[in-house]
C-alpha cells in the first residue's frame, strides 16, 4: 500500500487563461485552438512547474516519490517533465494513467457558463436540479463518474508496498481523491470546493501506514511564494463545476 501520496495540480495553462478571458468577456465560448487534451502550459505555468521541483530538489533520498504517475493531459504531463528536471529525479519516469484524466464535459466542452445558458439552457436547469456532483453532461462525466477512476487508482492494485507515490493531475480529480480517502459526504466535497479553488502546482500530501493515509497538507502553494512565479488558482475550464 502507499506510504506517502502527494498530489499536485497540473500549472498554468493556456486555457485556464483562455477560461479566464472568456469569462470576463463574459462570451459564450472559450478561444482555444487545442482540443481539451493538448492543452499546453502557459510561459507561467512552465515557471510554476520548475519552482516546485526546485523546491523538492534537496528532497532527501529516503524521502523522495518513488512513481510518479500523470494524467494523459499535455498539461500534467508538461508540469510533471518539468518538475522532475528541476528536481533532479532521474530515477522517475512519467507513467501516463488515463484514470488521472480531466473530468469529461461531453456536448458543453469549451462552452462558458454564459453559452450553456444561452444555447443549452435545459442542461443549465437539470444541473442545477441534480447538484454539481451528480450531474454528467450530455457525453460527458459527473463527479462521481470520476470517483470511480479514481478508486481504481488508490485501490492499490500494482502499486508495491510502501510506495511513495506523485500524482500530477487536476483540480476535479484531486478534489474528488480527497472525497475518497476522507470518506467525506457530497456535501463536505462540495463545500470544499466551493471555499477553496487548488492552486497551479499546489500540493496536497497524505501519509500513512497499512494504507491508513491521513490529510498532511492541502493546496500548499509555499513552493510559489518563495520564487518568482506567481500564484495562480484559475479553475479549469468547467463551466459547470
Amino acid at each position: 500500500m502507499v506510504s506517502t501520496l502527494w498530489l499536485v495540480r497540473h500549472a498554468e495553462s493556456e486555457g485556464n487563461l483562455a477560461d479566464d478571458r472568456a469569462r470576463q468577456a463574459r462570451a459564450e465560448r472559450l478561444e482555444l485552438t487545442h482540443r481539451d487534451a493538448d492543452v499546453p502550459l502557459s510561459p507561467t505555468g512552465r515557471d510554476q512547474a520548475a519552482a516546485l521541483g526546485g523546491a523538492w530538489r534537496a528532497m532527501s533520498e529516503d524521502q523522495r516519490p518513488t512513481r510518479l504517475l500523470c494524467s494523459p493531459y499535455e498539461r500534467a504531463l508538461q508540469t510533471a517533465t518539468r518538475l522532475l528536471e528541476a528536481a533532479g529525479w532521474q530515477h522517475l519516469e512519467v507513467e501516463r494513467d488515463e484514470r488521472l484524466r480531466e473530468r469529461d464535459l461531453g456536448l458543453l466542452d469549451g462552452f462558458t457558463r454564459y453559452g450553456i445558458e444561452a444555447k443549452f439552457p435545459e442542461e443549465a436547469e437539470r444541473r442545477a436540479r441534480l447538484g454539481k456532483f451528480y450531474y454528467r453532461p450530455p457525453g460527458g462525466e459527473s463527479w462521481a463518474d470520476v470517483a470511480g477512476r479514481v478508486r481504481a487508482v488508490l485501490d492499490g492494485k500494482g502499486l508495491t508496498s510502501g510506495e511513495q507515490l506523485l500524482v500530477v493531475s487536476h483540480q476535479a480529480v484531486i478534489m474528488v481523491v480527497r472525497y475518497t480517502l476522507e470518506n467525506l459526504t457530497e456535501q463536505q466535497v462540495l463545500e470544499i470546493d466551493r471555499t477553496e479553488v487548488i492552486a497551479n502546482t499546489a500540493v496536497t500530501t497524505y501519509a500513512g501506514t497499512d494504507g491508513d493515509l491521513r490529510l498532511q497538507r492541502f493546496n500548499d502553494a509555499s513552493h510559489l511564494e518563495r520564487s518568482d512565479a506567481p500564484v495562480t488558482e484559475e479553475p479549469d475550464a468547467a463551466p459547470v463545476g
